[in-house]
């Protein structure tokens, strides 16, 4: 067993709660690296973009144009 595991007092856990804090771990990585699903309301969110796309796709802005735009504010 790594030290830390036992500094941290772990080795002392429930086997259950070793499970627990070691998925809490992955999920705060995962997390971190962007590596979980979105969340229901981020999916919605997506789904209620993806719509709008669809429903009018012509209705779109260039990237040209933003750059553009947003240089001219950074300017004033």
């Amino acid at each position: 067993m790594g030290q830390a595991l036992h500094t941290l007092g772990i080795d002392s856990m429930s086997v259950a709660d070793r499970i627990a804090l070691a998925q809490d771990i992955w999920d705060s990585v995962a997390i971190e690296v962007g590596l979980l699903p979105p969340s229901p309301s981020e999916k919605a969110e997506i789904d209620r973009r993806l719509a709008d796309d669809e429903a009018a796709p012509d209705d779109t802005i260039s990237w040209d144009t933003i750059k553009s735009d947003s240089q001219s504010r950074w300017k004033k």
